[in-house]
């Protein structure tokens, strides 16, 4: 199964997401692989220290002759791999403009390790431009992150009309496996009242896990851990084991 984790709306806990649901699937006892399509690398540099890679995601997509081995690494989590991003993915966006089949550039480099792995998760940039667009190509799932706020639900429709454009044309397989709720106050009167939109829109696509915000969640990245080597026993670790559960249980 390949997840590509998505929306445009930055801030919303999409790489946050990606890192823990990764490390959850892992621990869960899947193999499972991330890769970091977004150039700000927010990804990357939660396991890994930038300066230190050979290759990247970038030197893949562009070098065919470039092997998956020789850019995937390990991330210090059992079953967990990366493939690492860095600011150079930016170019890549100039470069597969006007090219026939520029959409479907990661679709064909994944032919390589797709079938390695139980799971395979995209994290992706704040932006509906090629790069995202070829992870929604590569993909065979979609998971899409909303923050509990007041404008949670702004941009969805620009969203949800360019999934729709896929499908169309290139990936109608492509499908949405649910909607979660991120950064989520209890505390707030707005949080409930977000709930309660997004529940209407996504109806039962909303998954039943609410990830909560958290101090833990936003201070493991900066270690270079997951919230599950981080602080284990917080109600961050709690919550993403139980949306790996239910990614795991609706996949």
């Amino acid at each position: 199964m390949i997840i590509t984790i998505a929306n445009q709306k930055g801030g919303v806990g999409k790489t946050t997401t990606s890192i823990n649901v990764c490390a959850a699937l892992a621990l869960l006892g899947y193999k499972t692989l991330l890769v970091d399509m977004d150039p700000q690398a927010n990804s990357t540099v939660s396991f890994l220290d930038p300066h230190e890679l050979k290759y990247t995601i970038y030197d893949f997509l562009e070098n065919s002759d470039l092997a998956f081995e020789d850019v995937v690494q390990s991330t210090g989590i059992k079953n967990l791999q990366l493939l690492p991003s860095s600011i150079s993915l930016a170019k890549l966006e100039a470069k597969l403009i006007g090219e026939i089949d520029g959409h479907f550039r990661l679709k064909d480099r994944t032919e390589s390790f797709r079938y390695n792995y139980d799971y395979v998760i995209i994290d992706t940039p704040p932006t509906l431009g090629l790069i995202t667009i070829n992870s929604f190509v590569a993909a065979t799932h979609l998971i899409i992150p909303i923050q509990s706020s007041y404008f949670a639900l702004e941009g969805t429709d620009d969203l949800l009309e360019t999934i729709d454009k896929v499908r169309s044309r290139s990936n109608p397989d492509l499908a949405l496996l649910g909607v979660v709720v991120t950064m989520y106050d209890k505390r707030t009167v707005i949080s409930k009242d977000s709930v309660d939109h997004i529940n209407k829109l996504f109806g039962r696509k909303v998954f039943n896990t609410i990830i909560s915000r958290s101090v833990r969640l936003e201070e493991s990245p900066a270690y270079k851990e997951s919230i599950f080597t981080f602080a284990p026993d917080s109600k961050g670790a709690e919550e993403y084991q139980r949306l790996a559960k239910e990614i795991v249980e609706n996949g």
